[in-house]
């Protein structure tokens, strides 16, 4: 069976768009080919810098013939909807359709349509032009001629300006070519915008630019190999990596990994070739973390460390070239080294003048009041004018100062329950946002917190109040670190609840898959937090608490408005959908979960655990037969009083005739108190264990007593015996709720 070899060739395209391009250009082939009437053994996509390449094997070399039967009217119909059928069907005349006889509904004509299959070849020229033009690029351009003005753009052939083709750059040369793996392929010459696809392409930019025939994919592979381009990106990935490695080992370093800089670089070379820079030792005094993004961000290259360990960096930095220098690579670590020096010294002075004071303190005066700040310390300083400009967080919610007001005064609210020094929380609260007007934040948001914890250290600050700085904006995803201490860990809570009780409160909630304020990755943090450092924390106070009216101010007088919608059930049931996601990517089953939720619980630690004693509980023997026995209890109850049946109140001892009943009664009166008793001190094992002394005596009670008995007295007063039962399990799982 045939291969299909595409190639499409341009200018250098965006490393980041790379990869999706490549599997967007093989859905869409593949796709297009299947839709047809072709089929195909395999496909794989591969990308460089210049070329998106598909490589289809086992296509087939002509679509299947069809035939369709498509039913007509009557033969007597009117003579309208006979023309109506021909013209659906194609016939010029009633005489190219048979009649065909039902015995039901008489006779009635049927147009036979039969559609012969196609050669491949047609096909793939057919979709390519239209693939090409509607190519999914995030950002694309016009050149040449079609760039102009549209007044300015040279008439075509019949008078009329072009339809450019859009392309992320200059599209250059298209290969296409089929055939059988072993005989002579062809081309499928398509055009498209003055480009005929051929079966001529172009190897490295400098080393080899001239033209390169091709035949198939294991030519056209071995061919750019020798004409310098390394077509398949993972392995351009693993020859970096491994030979950077290497490099930084013989120089006595190692190699700071960095798996998104690797997949950049693996798109900016077709043949990479890996050296090493320098840079002057004065510069490690700079954070490592502004030399590493300094050197990432405007060079693309790696930062390396001494064997020895530790968190510093050496002055060494690893390049990824797309030339094979004849000097060794020289000039290319030489200029390369110029651009990072001048990168760093920019940075340094970003660091130097962050440690410094501010021209305009004498202006910052009252904001340092409002906040309690020293202005002989340059991040008070940074905090003042922070809050002096009037810096918007958001139109409805005010401004960053107004922001860090609220989250001083709900942390030392939380303080109370994670049970943090409130001395030391304050301080972490009004200084966590300071280094939002450092310069070093400024040129790399990324640094925020990290850069903060660095000044703070600097100027003094108590050490935990240092790490909540940048522990504060912890965690930012479900692998990130969470806060070290209860500083850190009680600011990072108030900032995630105010921002999302504030957004809630201004209605302003995540809507399918948009979440422009992250709120569902901050109730996640604030999940994970509760449940892994196991803080109980009612949440529905933590609101009340985040919308007093000693946060709000002047804003007190909307405060009822404001606080209904924040007390509203829907935030509370966001945090257990987030908190749900959480416990089942833990392994928890979600009936489980379910079974223990309930719309108004807030404490996220306590559900937890009563998840995980439930979970136990019910893989075991007892808890598997108590299971049949209480669903079967609870469904024969629910359809009673689905039926209007009347259920006793209370359980009438003496209406209790029965030893199986009043042995039933007997037992849950004992386990409804010893597991209320459990549940009251939280432990959730033993309240399950009392339960599970419920047992035998339900089982009994369904082989002996017979629920629906003919005095309606007895029938009431045993379905409330069934009522206990439901009661009883409630207090720790509506085991209605559990599957199996």
């Amino acid at each position: 069976m045939p291969d299909l070899l595409l190639e499409l060739r341009s200018e250098e395209i965006p490393a980041r768009m790379q990869r999706k391009a490549a599997g967007d250009l093989k859905k869409l082939v593949t796709d297009a080919l299947v839709e047809a009437g072709l089929t195909y053994e395999g496909a794989r996509e591969y990308w460089t810098p210049r070329r998106l390449t598909l490589d289809i094997r086992g296509l087939t070399a002509r679509s299947a013939d069809q035939r369709e039967e498509r039913k007509g009217p009557r033969t007597d119909a009117p003579e309208g909807a006979i023309a109506g059928f021909l013209r659906g069907a194609g016939l010029s005349s009633i005489s190219e359709a048979q009649v065909v006889n039902d015995p039901k509904k008489g006779d009635f004509y049927v147009a036979v349509i039969s559609k012969p299959g196609r050669p491949a070849e047609e096909i793939i020229a057919e979709v390519m032009p239209g693939i090409i033009r509607n190519f999914p690029w995030p950002k694309s351009m016009r050149w040449g001629a079609a760039s102009m003005p549209k007044g300015a753009r040279f008439a075509g052939i019949d008078g009329k300006g072009p339809e450019s083709l859009r392309w992320v750059r200059p599209l250059q040369s298209i290969v296409c070519v089929f055939g059988p793996e072993h005989d002579e392929t062809q081309v499928i010459p398509f055009e498209i915008d003055g480009l005929v696809a051929s079966n001529i392409t172009y190897g490295h930019r400098f080393h080899a630019p001239d033209a390169i025939t091709v035949r198939r994919f294991d030519d056209y592979v071995t061919s750019l190999e020798k004409a310098k381009v390394m077509l398949d990106a993972d392995r351009r990935k693993d020859v970096i990596l491994h030979d950077a490695r290497d490099l930084a080992f013989a120089n006595g370093l190692d190699l700071v990994e960095d798996e998104g800089l690797l997949e950049e670089v693996s798109g900016l070379v077709e043949w990479p070739h890996v050296l090493m820079g320098e840079f002057e030792e004065d510069y490690l005094e700079i954070p490592s973390e502004i030399i590493r993004l300094t050197i990432k961000t405007n060079q693309k290259c790696f930062v390396t460390r001494p064997q020895t360990g530790g968190e510093g960096l050496s002055n060494r930095f690893i390049l990824i070239s797309n030339i094979e220098a004849k000097d060794g690579g020289k000039e290319i670590m030489h200029g390369n080294g110029k651009v990072v020096r001048a990168r760093l010294s920019d940075a340094k002075h970003f660091w130097t003048r962050d440690q410094g004071d501010m021209p305009d303190l004498d202006t910052l005066k009252d904001s340092a009041a409002k906040f309690g700040l020293d202005l002989k310390k340059p991040l008070d300083q940074r905090m003042a004018k922070l809050d002096a400009l009037n810096v918007t967080f958001h139109a409805k919610l005010g401004t960053q100062g107004e922001r860090v007001a609220r989250i001083r005064a709900l942390a030392k609210e939380l303080a109370k329950v994670t049970g943090a020094d409130p001395a030391l929380v304050d301080r972490a609260a009004v200084l966590a946002k300071a280094d939002l007007r450092t310069e070093a934040v400024g040129e790399f948001p990324e640094l925020q917190g990290l850069m903060g914890r660095k000044y703070a250290i600097l100027q003094g600050e108590d050490a935990s109040v240092a790490a909540a700085i940048e522990d504060h904006w912890k965690p930012n995803g479900p692998s990130d670190r969470l806060p070290e201490e209860k500083v850190g860990l009680t600011v990072a809570l108030a900032d995630k609840l105010d921002t999302l009780v504030g957004f809630w409160a201004i209605d302003e909630k995540p809507t399918g898959s948009k979440d422009p304020f992250a709120l569902r990755r901050a109730a996640l943090g604030v999940v994970r937090i509760l449940l892994e450092r196991k803080v109980r924390l009612p949440l529905t106070q933590a609101f009340m608490w985040a919308y007093s009216p000693s946060i709000y101010g002047t804003a007190a007088k909307s405060l009822d408005e404001v606080a209904e919608r924040a007390y509203s059930p829907d935030l509370l049931s966001f945090f257990h959908d987030r908190l749900k996601v959480y416990l089942r990517d833990q392994g928890a089953r979600h009936d489980l979960i379910d079974a223990v939720l309930t719309p108004d619980a807030d404490d996220l630690l306590l559900i937890a655990r009563r998840v995980e004693a439930l979970t136990a509980f019910i893989t075991s023997e007892d808890g598997k037969n108590l299971l049949a026995g209480t669903k079967r209890a609870v469904q024969l109850l629910a359809a009673e009083e689905k039926k209007g049946t009347v259920v006793a109140d209370g359980v009438s001892e003496e209406l209790l005739k029965l030893d199986a009943e009043k042995a039933l009664w007997a037992a849950i009166v004992v386990a409804s108190k010893e597991a209320s008793d459990a549940v009251a001190k939280e432990d959730f094992r033993s309240a399950m264990e009392a339960l599970s002394k419920l047992r035998a005596p339900v089982d009994k009670f369904f082989e002996d007593v017979l629920v629906n008995d003919e005095d309606t007295a007895i029938r009431a007063n045993r379905l409330a015996l069934l009522k206990a039962i439901r009661e009883a399990t409630a207090t720790v799982a509506d085991f209605s709720k559990i599957s199996g």
